[in-house]
């Protein structure tokens, strides 16, 4: 079995995946405190990108367009505490906490790597996982309070930042899509990221660019490809992920159609 996953609640959980590597892009519904265990990944936003390893502690906001690409490392397992810290747990939490400082959205991730407090808040869940039904009902609330306390010991903005309960609003399209087009995600999260329904994204998306989103996304795609492979001297394998093609052979196919010769041509010009 390559992936294995244990739960203390729905909202904590304890991954291990014994492959070579796997690839996903997701838009987390909540913010996510994780702490590595073993292994390597890379975590790609529009605006920034991490590798983290064995005791980095990171979280990552909610409502961002994310790759992660996770594989083993010093031939041990990608494994990690991954901890949910949901807009119900939160609004709970700010109602027995006054928030300190002006609420603003969490923008990029934010890295606590190898802190005492955070990493003993995390470690103290290993022994739970083992458990399962026989754990008291409320310790995972318990322990989430513990780790929201520690964060806004070790950060005076994270007030700020985690009370903030607003969905996203109506944003510059061209903008957002020009920053978030090499990631491989449905029309409808992009949609929703940008505060449109589906079709005010479709209509908006036409008047802007007089083309339809897929057609533009493919070609957006396959020219920062090109880029990477010619200019950079990268190999396909490397660059199709980081470009929003699902995998190699889909890649290479439409990068024939659309340039007239396969991406290892430009390899050593």
């Amino acid at each position: 079995m390559e992936f294995e996953t244990k739960y203390i609640s729905a909202h904590i959980k304890l991954s291990e995946f014994k492959g070579k590597s796997f690839k996903t892009e997701v838009v987390f519904e909540h913010h996510m405190l994780i702490w590595f265990i073993s292994g390597e990944t890379k975590i790609v936003q529009a605006d920034d990108s991490h590798i983290f390893t064995a005791g980095d502690i990171f979280l990552i906001p909610r409502n961002k367009i994310t790759t992660v690409i996770s594989q083993p490392s010093n031939g041990l397992p990608h494994k990690a505490v991954a901890m949910h810290l949901t807009t119900e747990k939160l609004k709970d939490f700010y109602s027995r906490h006054k928030a300190i400082g002006r609420t603003k959205p969490l923008e990029t991730i934010r890295i606590f790597s190898n802190h005492p407090l955070l990493e003993s808040c995390m470690a103290s869940l290993i022994p739970y996982f083992d458990l399962g039904h026989d754990l008291p009902s409320d310790l995972a609330g318990i322990k989430i309070d513990e780790a929201i306390s520690i964060l806004r010991a070790i950060d005076n903005t994270m007030d700020g930042l985690l009370a903030n309960f607003e969905e996203p609003g109506k944003l510059d399209l061209s903008d957002f899509m020009e920053r978030h087009f090499m990631f491989n995600m449905t029309l409808d999260r992009f949609s929703y990221l940008t505060g449109r329904s589906l079709a005010t994204f479709r209509r908006d998306f036409k008047k802007i660019y007089n083309t339809t989103p897929q057609k533009w996304l493919t070609e957006k795609r396959l020219n920062l490809a090109h880029y990477q492979i010619k200019e950079k001297q990268r190999k396909p394998n490397d660059v199709y992920i980081e470009t929003g093609f699902e995998n190699l052979s889909h890649f290479s196919y439409a990068f024939k159609s659309f340039f007239g010769y396969p991406p290892n041509a430009l390899l050593g010009k």
